[in-house]
């Protein structure tokens, strides 16, 4: 089957097999590994992209047919101009990762969340990451970059509207 989708801004048009998972399609046709398969069942996290630059959703659980005329944002898709997504940049201040395996997963989920819940408490962003499994930093570490990630994002300016004359 034909899909044509977006990813991290480019648009992409594959001929591919119904029942290729959209985890394999970034890794293996667009060669994005970041998008990490750790459990291939959902329960893990590492494979989270974003749908629609709003929902975090488990890729190795999507048919990549799924995404036809979509929009997904993995990890790569997360630094702009060559400036870290102030995510990024909270996980690498607050040493959010060890080994960085569920590290994408983590942030894409924290976007997501961040974008619903821009003030979130330890408790929600703790709730909003159970999801999403750590076997190396004891999450502590992971939950300060989000709130650091929080306040740096609720500073930025927002666009003042236009005026149509």
């Amino acid at each position: 089957m034909k899909v044509a989708l977006t990813v991290n801004g480019t648009a992409f048009e594959r001929d591919v097999e119904p029942r290729m998972l959209l985890a394999y399609f970034l890794r293996e046709e667009l060669g994005l590994t970041g998008t990490h398969v750790g459990c291939d069942t959902s329960s893990c996290g590492c494979c989270v992209v974003l749908f629609d630059g709003e929902r975090a959703v488990k890729s190795c659980t999507m048919f990549a047919v799924m995404a036809d005329g979509h929009e997904i944002t993995t990890v790569e898709g997360l630094a702009q101009g060559g400036k870290l997504h102030p995510l990024q940049q909270a996980f690498w201040d607050c040493h959010g990762l060890q080994c960085g395996f569920c590290t994408p997963g983590m942030m894409l989920t924290s976007v997501a969340f961040l974008k619903k819940n821009p003030h979130p408490s330890e408790g929600e962003i703790r709730e909003a990451l159970s999801g999403n499994l750590c076997r190396c930093t004891g999450y502590q570490n992971i939950v300060k970059a989000v709130q650091q990630a929080a306040g740096e994002l609720a500073a930025e300016p927002v666009a003042e509207p236009v005026a149509v004359s």
